[in-house]
């Protein structure tokens, strides 16, 4: 991944904007076990470098997939399904639309699997186990297939009707979670169901204003989906309840830059203190604030010169709100403007970085 980190760290806009949606695809592929060719990282560079557009990233995997059907040195596994998959990962999460409901979920899975799955795009139509290593070889309860779509439709119409902006980020986070975790264990697809999931939820949050630190999912993208598997899962016999603790901290990394510890064998219900995980009360001392003035915030970190027109068009907001929630802050102690208005800029104090 140091090519993709290059590209970041020293890119231009759009570069480091392709760089972020391939590190996240290609981190996507480990919840299934799944490494991606050398080919297709080759191809990505070009990508990424603007030689070609993503339509072309994937009509030269076809190709290249093609060509080697009758050879005997085509890759062993499925590393044509992570190749295939991590471009079209990639052009989903670099598009500018969302629509939150169930068929979009429903249609990220059908472009994801089409000409690999046989179900690609439609709902399970038989009931599943899974034997889970976290769980040392036990099973989350899944939706009975039968009442796949009206579960669906519940849980989205639940979360439709939360008021986000009512609610500081420690209560919209645990929201966020409780959805997520949600629709995951509903398990609306016989496979791929994690990496839809994944998809439909950047893309969600996408719309609160977050630009993510894709490292943690390039990094931990495993971890999220033990951490699903604890959020669903409850034994009291062996004193084990379902929680979603440690989802929030996966996305309090994420989302707020935090850098908690993620280690897989903590959620191990064997682990001695995966029973009571250990979640900070504040790393981040803009935790009080909405998710709204957290993306505010961040944004004017890497764009301190940036007008209250930009910071609007980045968060998805009205300017009116943009003008309300700048004084807000200020008057907090977490942001101050510098030099006036017109050649001033925004700095963003130490105490909503803490």
């Amino acid at each position: 991944m140091t090519d993709f980190d290059k590209y970041i760290r020293q890119g231009e806009p759009d570069s480091r904007e392709k760089a972020r949606a391939w590190q996240t695809a290609i981190g996507l592929q480990d919840v299934d076990g799944l490494k991606p060719s050398e080919y297709l990282l080759q191809t990505a560079g070009r990508h990424i470098e603007g030689d070609i557009t993503i339509d072309e990233v994937k009509h030269l995997i076809d190709s290249y997939y093609q060509s080697k059907a009758n050879r005997k040195d085509f890759e062993a596994g499925r590393t044509e399904e992570a190749d295939k998959v991590s471009a079209r990962i990639t052009e989903i999460l670099y598009e500018q639309s969302f629509s939150f409901t169930p068929d979009y979920l429903i249609l990220i899975h059908r472009r994801l699997f089409e000409g690999l799955y046989k179900f690609a795009g439609k709902l399970r139509d038989y009931d599943i186990t899974k034997k889970e290593w976290v769980l040392g070889g036990d099973t989350v309860l899944y939706s009975n297939h039968e009442l796949i779509r009206q579960t669906l439709d519940y849980d989205f119409a639940q979360e439709r009707g939360v008021d986000y902006p009512s609610l500081d980020a420690s209560q919209a986070l645990k929201h966020i979670c409780k959805f997520v975790s949600g629709i995951w264990q509903i398990h609306p697809f016989g496979e791929g169901n994690t990496r839809a999931t994944a998809v439909f939820t950047m893309k969600y949050l996408h719309t609160f204003g977050f630009v993510f630190d894709n490292s943690v999912f390039q990094k931990h993208s495993w971890y999220f989906r033990n951490a699903l598997v604890r959020a669903n899962y409850n034994n009291y016999s062996k004193g084990v309840s379902a929680t979603t603790e440690f989802l929030e901290l996966f996305f309090r990394n994420l989302l707020f830059g935090e850098k908690n510890e993620l280690h897989n064998r903590a959620l191990h219900i064997g682990f001695l203190q995966s029973a009571t995980p250990s979640v900070p009360k504040s790393q981040n001392g803009t935790l009080n604030c909405t998710l709204d003035e957290i993306a505010l915030l961040k944004f004017l970190q890497a764009h301190p010169e940036a007008t209250q027109t930009e910071i609007a068009k980045h968060i998805g907001k009205s300017l009116r709100t943009v003008k309300r929630m700048t004084p807000s802050l200020i008057e907090r102690g977490l942001l101050e403007r510098e030099n006036g208005k017109r050649n001033g800029k925004w700095v963003v104090t130490l105490s909503a970085n803490s």
